[in-house]
């Protein structure tokens, strides 16, 4: 038995298809589901998902958020999400650069909001860097 995914962000669906396991970033952890799972609502961390629809794994930027897991279904509501096969490896390379640059020099400064802005655009680099395939996860 499959369960069904839903990938949905405010301006559109990213993923809406059968699949065999999905492993969320959820903020306790990473998080497998299968098949009859139990009933779940976890929130979502800023990183990868990683879903196998068949014998392939395929990797999903996400942006934070929740996700229910009820009746084999699996419904993720994201603020952005992107698929790793469509994301410019190189330019996701430059922009994980830039973050972890920006995030060195704010952490060496006493701007509290300036560190937390530079921390959350460099999970967002790491994640979609990691989901294009450019860095274990």
């Amino acid at each position: 038995m499959a369960l069904n995914l839903k990938v949905i962000t405010p301006d559109k669906t990213v993923w809406d298809d059968s699949i065999e396991e999905v492993v969320l970033p959820s903020t306790t952890g990473q998080l497998g589901i299968l098949s009859g799972h139990a009933p779940l609502l976890t929130a979502l961390e800023i990183g990868v998902m990683r879903v196998r629809p068949d014998k392939e794994w395929k990797a999903i930027a996400l942006a934070g958020g929740f996700a229910e897991v009820d009746n084999n279904e699996v419904k993720v509501l994201v603020n952005n999400a992107e698929m790793g096969e469509k994301i410019d490896l190189e330019a996701a390379r430059s922009e994980y650069e830039s973050a972890q640059s920006n995030f060195d020099a704010a952490d060496k400064s006493d701007d509290k909001l300036a560190k937390t802005r530079a921390t959350q655009a460099l999970k967002k680099a790491r994640a979609r860097f990691q989901a294009a395939g450019g860095m274990a996860s």
